[in-house]
Order: C-alpha cells, then structure tokens, then sequence
C-alpha cells in the first residue's frame, strides 16, 4: 500500500539534501565557524546531495534491490555523522553532553593564595571568557568575527568594531553588550546561556578600566575599592563572592508581576535571574540616574523574588533604607560608597535571609553594627574605609564569631624567598 508513496519521499529527500547543501555553502563563508569542521560537514554533505540524487536515478530508472540497500545505508550513516558535524560547528563540539555538565552552571575556580602575585589575564579573566564566551568567539566558532581565546584577537574586536578600549571599561562594547538587559538582543552572552555575575562583570571592567594588559599582576594594577572585595573572595576561594544559587534559592518562588519588572527597567535598573530558570531576581542600580528614593520604592513589589541588591555609589542616604529593610528575601546587599550612618543600619535588622553585607566607605561604626549580629546567616561583612577604629576589631570579632569581617587592609607575607632590604638611616 505504501509503495507508490516512495518515490515520492526519495524525490523530496533529494530534494531537501540538495537545498540543504546549497543553504550550507552560503553559511560557510561568513568566517564565523572553525574552518577544519567546516570543511569537514561541507565535503560530506555535497556527498550526500549526490548520492541522494544517484538514489533517486537508480530508484527509478535501474531498480536494483542490492544497489538500494547499499545506498540507503550509505545515506543514513553519511547523514548522521553530516548532522553530528553541523551540531559541532553551531554549538559546540560538547553540545551532546552540555546539558548534563553542572561545570557549566557557574565558574569554578581554584583559591588563588596570593591573589596579589597572581597574573590579573591568565589567573583571573582567561578562566571567565573561557567559561562564559568560549563556546561563540574561540577557534571553533566566531559569532559576529569576533574571537576571544587569544590576546591578539581580543584586541582585533569582531565585525563591529573593538570589544575593548583598553583604559576605558565602562565604553567598551564588552561590558556594555553585559550591562544590556537580559531580554536584549544584543546582550552577551544570550538568553538562556549561563550568565556572568555582578562580580564577575566588575572583574573584567576592572582589567579593562586598567589598560586591559595582559602579563600584569594584579598588585601592579590600581584597585579600587570596588574591586578589593572582590580580590580577596578569589583569593578565599568564594567562587567570586557569589553564593551558590542551586542550593539556595531551591525553594521555589512565582514570578515577579512583568509591569513591575519593566518599570524598574525603564527607570534605567538592570533586573536578571539569578540563575537560568529562576524567578529569583538579581538588581543592579548602576546605571539609574533619577530620583534614588522613588526608584527604590519600586523594589517593593518585587520583595519576594529580589534576593541581590547592589546600590553602590548611590547617594543613599539613612532614609534610603526604611525601604530597603522591607525587602525580606534579600541575600546580598551592597551599599559601598554611600552617605549611611548607624541610624540607617537599625533598618536592616528585619533582613533575617541577609549573608552578605557591604558598607564599604561608609560612617558605620562598631556600635551600630551590633544590632546585626542578631542576623544568624550573616556570614560576610565588608567594612573597609568605614568609621571603624582598629581597636574595635576584637570587639566585632567576638560579636560576629561566625562572620568573614573584611577590613580591606590586604598585606602580603613575607616568605623565606623574598628579599628584603635594608637601608640605612
């Protein structure tokens, strides 16, 4: 009964196959692909086209069961490894086995132990573009000509220009295409791919902002107070400072209402999952100009999704927190460089999720930090630049005894190696 149907579908096979082919060899010579895969996938599905018109030939003009047997097989073994090969060259040589790799989730790092000698391109930044940007800018695949494996093409940009102005991160494409909302199309890396974190973005904004070199150590660069904290998670081995998302956010939450989320957008905040798939929030105020107060107040609809707050340099104020402390869900909080008092930090104490709070370059003293110790998951404080006198710190130590207190005062050891010299009077 389904003879007659045959011929039919081996004529719009060959059909497909020839098209296929035709589409493929437009696709080849846009420069974005490794060119040995390329190659590979383009040589075998010219064969493929062929034979599938050779199939069709001999189907209907010398029918020969043997010669079709032959030739079927011949075809689906030549298609698969022909798909398998387009697979590699679009996704990945991985993208079979992506899906059940947690490594890709996040950026694992070892500790680095003296973070300070470490080289700032191949310790630091080389391990986040190869865990982030890797698999659409490398040798096998080069989405927009851009590639990011190597310095020199680092430097070289892609197809739109420079990806880095060395000197100035918050200019370069780079961090600009990071900083985009996650629903843009031109935000890199793409939705639905793993993200970079607040701290991770930081890290290669710093590197650039720094002149972008790439045999410099990271004491041979100027660190701001933004970055200092993040230099010393590397050195703890705290995965950046970021908590690990899967484990803590595995209760699940609905989603935020999407005319609150907008509006904070258009308001200039930056609002992105935490993770891939999350309803949890993560919101960033760096590129909010308006009115600070109102545009905090905004948060409050979204209390139970917004876990990671960062409000560094944004001319808070003590008042700026009675909002803040209705944010009950809240994990991480950056406030550095901010006009707060001891006043403002009675407000967090409702915070009972809290286990990261930064007041770096603030007026807190050690007296108003007392409050928060009724905070049982607080496990890191970062309190350099603030009002804190150096005999405070034993006292802070005994009322935080399961708290990472972070001065910012990071010195090196002086090892057996060193030289030391000597300089008389």
């Amino acid at each position: 009964m389904l003879a007659p149907a045959v011929p039919v579908l081996i004529f719009w096979g060959m059909i497909s196959a020839i098209l296929s082919c035709i589409t493929g060899l437009f696709l080849a010579n846009n420069g974005e692909y490794e060119d040995v895969l390329v190659d590979q996938h383009q040589w075998l599905g010219i064969s493929v086209a062929v034979i599938s018109i050779a199939y069709y030939i001999i189907y209907k003009k010398i029918y020969s069961k043997n010669i079709v047997r032959v030739l079927s097989l011949t075809l689906i073994v030549m298609i698969m490894i022909t798909g398998h090969l387009g697979g590699s060259i679009t996704h990945g040589p991985d993208y079979l086995t992506a899906g059940f790799n947690d490594a890709e989730q996040d950026v694992v790092m070892k500790p680095i132990p003296d973070i300070q000698q470490a080289a700032v391109y191949h310790d630091v930044v080389q391990p986040l573009l190869q865990a982030r940007c890797y698999n659409c800018h490398s040798d096998r695949k080069q989405k927009g000509k851009l590639r990011l494996d190597k310095p020199e093409f680092i430097l070289k940009g892609g197809e739109s220009g420079k990806t880095i102005i060395a000197g100035k991160g918050d200019e370069s494409e780079m961090i600009e295409r990071l900083l985009l909302p996650l629903d843009h199309d031109d935000h890199m890396p793409p939705k639905g791919k793993p993200q970079l974190n607040t701290n991770q973005v930081a890290l290669l904004e710093w590197w650039i902002s720094s002149g972008a070199d790439f045999t410099k150590k990271v004491n041979e660069l100027k660190q701001t107070e933004k970055i200092k904290p993040v230099l010393s998670a590397l050195q703890s081995g705290e995965s950046f400072g970021e908590e690990k998302t899967a484990e803590i956010f595995a209760e699940p939450v609905e989603a935020a209402d999407t005319s609150n989320i907008n509006q904070l957008k258009r308001a200039g905040v930056i609002v992105i999952p935490v993770m891939q798939g999350s309803n949890y929030l993560s919101v960033n105020f760096v590129t909010v100009t308006g009115d600070i107060e109102q545009n905090i107040r905004l948060l409050e609809p979204i209390r139970k999704q917004l876990v990671w707050l960062k409000l560094d340099n944004a001319s808070l104020t003590d008042s700026s927190l009675i909002t803040i402390g209705k944010l009950e869900s809240l994990r991480k909080l950056q406030l550095s460089n901010n006009n707060i008092s001891d006043k403002g930090l009675l407000q967090l104490e409702s915070l009972k999720e809290l286990t990261s709070l930064n007041l770096v370059g603030t007026k807190v003293t050690s007296q108003g930090l007392m409050p928060l110790a009724k905070l049982k998951n607080l496990k890191h404080l970062y309190l350099y630049q603030t009002l804190i006198s150096p005999a405070d710190w034993s006292v802070l130590q005994k009322a935080f005894p399961s708290v990472t207190l972070d001065s910012g005062n990071y010195k090196l050891k002086m090892l057996a190696s060193d030289t030391t010299e000597v300089k008389l009077k």
